[in-house]
């Protein structure tokens, strides 16, 4: 199991994620604050949460136009910035989500 600390990164990537989607989605203000805070729950609730299935899904019934790899650049691009801002060190989470990132787009 995961410490918090290296959780922490892919607790604030979701959130920013979150806020992102919530963005393309049309959601605003407490909606769009909702709606990320969702992600972040997910993220750390008993069962296991695909992210990214999550956004694919939300989008095809919003009938948002966002392709697999588009997505998944974004997760990429926003766990850097997490890992920033939460001074992660490389090796920890940061790989192991890079690592899922790149298993989702080969499959």
């Amino acid at each position: 199991m995961s410490s918090f600390n290296e959780l922490k990164p892919m607790i604030h990537r979701n959130k920013l994620l979150g806020m992102w989607a919530a963005g393309k989605l049309q959601l605003t203000g407490a909606d769009a604050d909702a709606y990320s805070d969702a992600m972040v729950m997910q993220t750390i609730g008993p069962e296991p949460f695909d992210v990214a299935k999550k956004i694919r899904a939300d989008f095809e019934a919003a009938g948002v136009v966002q392709s697999d790899e588009e997505i998944l650049a974004v997760m990429n691009d926003l766990m850097l910035q997490a890992m920033k801002q939460t001074g992660a060190r490389q090796g920890n989470a940061g790989d192991a989500a890079a690592v899922m990132l790149a298993r989702k787009l080969t499959s």
